[in-house]
């Protein structure tokens, strides 16, 4: 299955997990960012971004190398891509601020050299040294900003009281402060979108009213007029996604609560039939703990009273 067709996949289908439970990998903002940065007119713009002296590199010179999310719970990426042989960077794009990006990013970029070194067949176990691109790990965050580093480290975050560290890994962070380029522009839109999602919910408005501002200040209005319709479809799919993974959830409590009121009123009969109560007091009981009709506590009552086996111990005080 190619990368587009997957991606298509992913975008039409929630993920279901093999206990059918849904589960939503990405946010509205992520598929945006996704399927900007698919489109090598938009990557350039990006890697340029990073690299303004580079004025040499071609859309032909870049590589798509993201990790894919075939199945639930598998390690992915927001944004991988090879330049030539020399260079490889992967770009994670976060709204919540946590230190265990660095985790991840010592998983992805462990997983892009496996791949790379699998697609050529490089014998690592062999004497003579192999090439490899050099890596380069950003974060574009657009949560607040507030006072935060400029570079995460592993090492730093992780084993401060280390004096020795065998492995490290370093994440540059990017704020989006240039709103002329093509990252200032995606925060901006993030932003439009959240203030716009306070306003409208979770709505068809709440994205037609980002698209339509957006293109207005100049954000990202060349990629908005050309992928409008398309961009419309993606984010309300995810917002289909995200209902379906909160009734979900809401089913499940629901059971929960479900089985712990069963279990809990299989536990009174016992109790009942223990201490030689009668069904009539248990009914009762049903009905003022449970809120239950007279009707439906004795049809309860009657479903325990003779199955409910004999199992809790009850030490009654003895009368003088």
């Amino acid at each position: 299955m190619s990368k587009k067709v997957q991606k298509e996949k992913t975008e039409e289908n929630p993920t279901v997990s093999n206990d059918n439970k849904v589960v939503v990998k990405r946010n509205i903002k992520d598929c945006v960012f996704t399927d900007l940065f698919s489109n090598k007119k938009y990557l350039l713009e990006l890697y340029l971004a990073l690299h303004p002296e580079d004025t040499g590199i071609t859309e032909d010179d870049l590589t798509d190398i993201t990790i894919e999310n075939v199945l639930v719970n598998d390690l992915y990426n927001d944004l991988g891509f090879r330049v030539g042989d020399r260079l490889i960077i992967l770009v994670e794009a976060q709204s919540t601020w946590s230190p265990n990006i660095l985790i991840r990013s010592l998983l992805y970029v462990a997983t892009t050299y496996q791949n790379y070194i699998n697609e050529r067949n490089l014998d690592v176990y062999s004497s003579k040294k192999i090439s490899i691109p050099k890596p380069e790990l950003y974060v574009i965050y657009t949560g607040e900003h507030k006072e935060r580093p400029r570079e995460l480290q592993l090492s730093k975050e992780f084993f401060k009281d280390a004096e020795d560290i065998s492995l490290d890994v370093k994440v540059k962070m990017i704020y989006g402060d240039n709103e002329d380029d093509i990252i200032g522009q995606y925060v901006i839109f993030t932003k439009v979108y959240d203030e716009q999602r306070k306003l409208y919910g979770r709505t068809r408005k709440a994205i037609e009213e980002t698209i339509r501002i957006c293109k207005e200040r100049n954000v990202l209005k060349e990629y908005l007029e050309s992928r409008e319709g398309e961009v419309v479809t993606m984010m309300m799919t995810l917002f289909d996604e995200e209902q379906i993974a909160r009734n979900h959830d809401a089913a499940i409590r629901r059971e929960e609560r479900e089985k712990t009121t069963e279990q809990a009123i299989a536990n009174i009969i016992t109790v009942y039939r223990q201490i030689d109560g009668s069904i009539d007091a248990a009914i009762q009981n049903i009905m003022k703990m449970y809120g239950y009709s007279e009707k439906d506590a004795t049809e309860i009552v009657q479903k325990y009273w003779d199955e409910v086996p004999v199992t809790i111990n009850i030490n009654m005080p003895k009368n003088d």
